[in-house]
């Protein structure tokens, strides 16, 4: 019972503060026209909103729960014991450009096993939340994944990282182009795993990601009824590791296609109870 008030405690404040960042990165895009940004590596923006989300966040999770560790994507931080999992703008390259699709992703990991995940879109005001076993929804509503089964009707988006040769990539895209699937990239791959968890996307895949960028993203995915990777078991929440997320009627082919595993299959009325 004190365990489950815990995580109570932290799902409402999980809300609130995720949206008060929103309020931040919102008003900053709406005065960003003609500033300046800052790259951090090849095609891994910076910008002043990165800095002030990432600070806002932290230091709300301070002053309500001072004993939890931070990670931070601008920031770096612990991973140990109970740790918020923090990417304040996923998508900087599009939130530099005004081009509205970028959002703030946040995670609680306990003990290593992520539990609470939100992603939100400031711009379409479009909040993601998930509870382990406890399902997901989009601005209150239960989400389930995509039903599609035939790979020519899906679309499947597939993230790139400078950390793999392109030719690793190149590969991925031809083995999910020969299969049939139609294959995209829109800039954010937190916001393409919530696309996935609510059924607009198939899958998405990206062969390294950083945990701040999936690890909220692969809960709501699962909570939602879909089928993910084991990245906890592939990689790490310091290092990253591969990704994958799909609706689970073209799960086994993707995963086929560009070489990650999925784990194991849910029991089926965990999944039904998850998708609502």
């Amino acid at each position: 019972m004190q365990r489950e008030n815990k995580l109570d405690r932290r799902f409402e404040f999980l809300a609130a503060v995720i949206r008060s960042a929103g309020d931040v990165v919102r008003t900053a895009c709406a005065e960003s026209a003609g500033k300046a940004f800052a790259m951090k590596g090849p095609q891994d923006f910076l910008t002043e909103t990165d800095l002030a989300s990432e600070e806002h966040i932290r230091t709300a999770i301070a002053a309500a729960f001072p004993d939890d560790s931070f990670f931070g994507e601008e920031g770096g931080g612990s991973v140990d014991g109970d740790v918020w999992i923090v990417d304040p703008i996923d998508g900087t390259a599009n939130f530099a450009r005004r081009i509205n699709h970028f959002c703030i992703s946040i995670g609680f990991v306990e003990k290593g096993v992520p539990q609470l995940a939100a992603i939100f879109n400031p711009m379409s005001d479009e909040l993601y939340l998930a509870r382990r076993n406890a399902g997901a929804t989009l601005n209150g509503k239960p989400l389930k994944v995509a039903a599609t089964t035939d790979a020519a009707a899906a679309s499947v988006e597939l993230g790139w990282s400078t950390r793999v040769p392109n030719s690793r990539y190149m590969a991925a895209m031809t083995g999910l182009l020969d299969q049939g699937f139609n294959v995209r990239r829109c800039g954010s791959g937190a916001l393409a795993l919530a696309h996935v968890a609510d059924g607009r996307s198939d899958g998405y895949v990206e062969l390294h990601m950083n945990s701040w960028d999936c690890v909220p993203g692969l809960l709501l995915v699962a909570e939602a009824g879909g089928a993910v990777c084991p990245f906890m078991e592939l990689g790490d929440l310091r290092s990253g590791g591969p990704v994958l997320a799909a609706a689970p009627g073209v799960s086994a082919r993707i995963s086929a296609a560009v070489g990650i595993p999925l784990e194991a299959e849910r029991p089926v009325a965990e999944v039904a109870s998850a998708a609502g």
